[in-house]
């Protein structure tokens, strides 16, 4: 690490080589797929928050939610005010359902409600998100690091991903989830050292960064307005509900660890101690990228050097200079918001900090992907070779396949985050990807959940209406503008919203217009009484 003093150096590989560690420590007690995927339900219910809350705290977090409050203001963290909504629902209705089912994957049930075709779609989907989640987080180490270190983003990616691969074969659930209690605090602690470190660094203080964030409308959650072709208040408020609602509901990183807890009531209480750290530790990201903004306004003569980073990163490398110029010239805040942070780091973090944050940021990216990890491939032995190829694998055949699954879905994050590089925000790539990939899974659940008449011929027409509806809201910007009448007029975070609807909504028409009675397990239902 070339730009790094031996000591900070010495501090991020310690940290590297104890995370491995830990998986070292509990491969002891990865004897069967129990084991690995549920960490045999003995989890206390505040270790399994703080993993929550430490999956919830990404790299896309760190990093991008700073460049979307520097680039612009407070409007995406209405997204985490949304949040008590949907884990009130599930809280309320999802995890007694998925734990007096005793499934550990999450769409089990689909095939129960609807066929093998519904499974198999939702596990499509669950498997895509995770890619795009993975991917995301890859580049967001990667662009931080890079600034930090001088390596290759892609030298960044595979070092640190070898690390979460290994840690995570390893050690399985239990590791997982201990390695993000430690990460937790980490990335809590990291982010409130740049606060302050940036404040320090603050010719006059708070006092002149609330004066400069006012003046420039820094702190807006957005416009008020019943305008759903901008990103308003109530734009945002509508999709963090919906992908809020898939995550607590329907996404299997979550879904697995309510299983890992005692009792449904411990599980509650980790979901709920996940929203009540996050909502604030996500304003306290936000408050971060403000104070990056007046920083840079004061000390306006390192706006040039970020500019030329990022139009160089964006060009050919056989671009003269003269078109990086011209590039860099027309870059506008919101197209370089991501990388300020890595940049103030750089230029105002002392020896022997260095190497902490960095730590910070490491965490920020690994928790996350070394959950997905752990899912994607409880996923993959579950719901495909399970169903499909062999139902009833020997206990050391089924740890095997989860082994290999891990291994196989880290490299396919890996390399969807080699083919991220150069996106314009890591945070609007990853809403836009998520949205699109989350909300058919989704819809189709709420119909199963509220609609007990609907069946599987039904539910699956309208899971087909609403995949039409989530590719043109998706892809209809390409249409020629003599045919622009057939765009999408709303904003892309609308995407989860509509589909979701159209599909519940057009089963159940659908439904009533057939007037006909589905088979419906009480199992399979989340509003059966307990």
């Amino acid at each position: 690490m070339n730009n790094l003093p031996l000591f900070d150096l010495g501090v991020i590989v310690a940290y590297l080589v104890a995370m491995v560690l830990v998986g070292v420590y509990f491969s002891r007690k990865n004897k069967n797929a129990d084991q690995f995927t549920r960490a045999s339900g003995l989890i206390p219910g505040w270790a399994t928050g703080l993993s929550i809350y430490a999956t919830f705290l990404s790299s896309n977090t760190f990093l991008g939610v700073p460049g979307k409050a520097y680039g612009g203001n407070w409007n995406s963290f209405v997204f985490s005010l949304s949040m008590p909504l949907a884990a009130y629902a599930a809280s309320r209705f999802f995890i007694p359902f998925y734990r007096r089912t005793g499934e550990i994957s999450a769409y089990t049930h689909f095939e129960h409600r609807f066929g093998p075709w519904a499974r198999t779609y939702a596990v499509v989907c669950f498997l895509l998100t995770q890619l795009a989640r993975m991917g995301s987080i890859f580049l967001g180490i990667a662009l931080s690091l890079q600034a930090l270190t001088g390596f290759s983003m892609q030298t960044i990616m595979l070092v640190v991903g070898v690390c979460i691969i290994l840690y995570t074969v390893m050690g399985g659930m239990e590791a997982v989830i201990w390695t993000e209690v430690v990460q937790a605090v980490v990335k809590t602690f990291g982010a409130l050292l740049i606060l302050y470190l940036i404040v320090q660094a603050m010719p006059g203080g708070v006092s002149t960064i609330v004066d400069i964030g006012a003046q420039n409308d820094k702190f807006s959650l957005g416009s008020l307005s019943a305008d759903f072709t901008q990103s308003t208040f109530w734009v945002v408020l509508l999709y963090g509900f919906f992908i809020n609602l898939n995550n607590f509901g329907m996404d299997q990183n979550y879904i697995q660890r309510y299983h890992t807890t005692a009792s449904a009531k411990e599980a509650s209480k980790s979901l709920w101690l996940c929203v009540w750290l996050y909502v604030p530790a996500s304003l306290l990201f936000f408050i971060i990228g403000s104070c990056l903004f007046a920083y840079y306004q004061v000390h306006p003569e390192f706006i040039d050097a970020i500019r030329q980073k990022v139009a160089l990163d964006r060009l050919p490398a056989t671009a003269s200079a003269a078109e990086v110029s011209r590039l860099a010239a027309t870059l506008q805040p919101a197209d370089y918001g991501d990388k300020v942070m890595p940049h103030f780091m750089v230029t105002n973090v002392p020896t022997g900090l260095m190497g902490l944050i960095i730590s910070a940021i490491l965490s920020a990216a690994m928790s996350t992907i070394s959950s997905g990890m752990n899912a994607s491939a409880t996923v993959f032995t579950e719901d495909i070779y399970k169903r499909y190829i062999s139902p009833s694998p020997s206990s050391r055949k089924q740890l095997m396949l989860l082994h290999v699954a891990t291994v196989v879905v880290g490299l396919l994050g890996l390399t969807a985050g080699l083919a991220m590089i150069g996106v314009k925000s890591i945070l609007d790539t990853w809403w836009t990807l998520s949205g699109i990939f989350a909300s058919g899974m989704l819809g189709l659940f709420l119909l199963g959940l509220i609609s007990r008449r609907t069946n599987s011929h039904e539910a699956l027409l309208a899971t087909a209406i609403g995949v039409l509806v989530i590719l043109w809201m998706t892809f209809s910007g390409q249409i020629p503008d003599e045919y622009g009448y057939l765009r999408n007029p709303l904003h892309s975070n609308m995407i989860i919203v509509i589909s979701t609807l159209t599909i519940f909504l057009v089963g159940v028409v659908l439904t009533k217009r057939k007037g006909h009675t589905a088979p419906h397990s009480q199992q399979d239902t989340v509003l059966s009484n307990d």
